[in-house]
């Protein structure tokens, strides 16, 4: 596996972010790369750094305001040629649903849960590893 991962993460709330660094801490498991992290606020931020390449995932604010994470999520697997896997984080467990219309790879709810956030981006982190090789 690398010895680095980029992981970019939406949101336009400074706290939501914050948690998304908290839970993956250096690295969101043992056997998984260390994180280095693309923080974006806009949605033009984000498809300005995926245009410019280099992110191995990508986690979204579903809340994020003026454009949610579900609807960012979905534009950027239309639009973004080889698209890195998302984790988008969802206001309630019942959005679960929306976060399969968005093509979403994974999600969590809010607020971040540490150990279930960690696992899944340590899932999605394997899952790029893989493709990648």
């Amino acid at each position: 596996m690398q010895a680095t991962a980029t992981v970019l993460v939406y949101s336009d709330d400074a706290g939501a972010r914050e948690q998304v660094r908290l839970a993956t801490g250096r690295r969101p498991a043992q056997d998984a790369p260390v994180v280095e992290f693309v923080e974006c606020a806009t949605p033009a931020a984000v498809i300005a750094e995926l245009d410019r390449g280099g992110i191995d995932v990508c986690v979204l604010d579903g809340e994020a305001a003026p454009m949610g994470g579900m609807g960012m999520c979905r534009q950027i697997k239309d639009e973004i040629f080889g698209c890195p896997p998302v984790l988008l984080l969802i206001g309630r467990p019942q959005d679960a649903w929306l976060a399969t219309w968005s093509r979403a790879d994974a999600a969590v709810t809010l607020p971040v849960e540490p150990v279930e956030f960690a696992s899944a981006l340590a899932a999605l982190l394997r899952k790029r590893a893989a493709v990648s090789a």
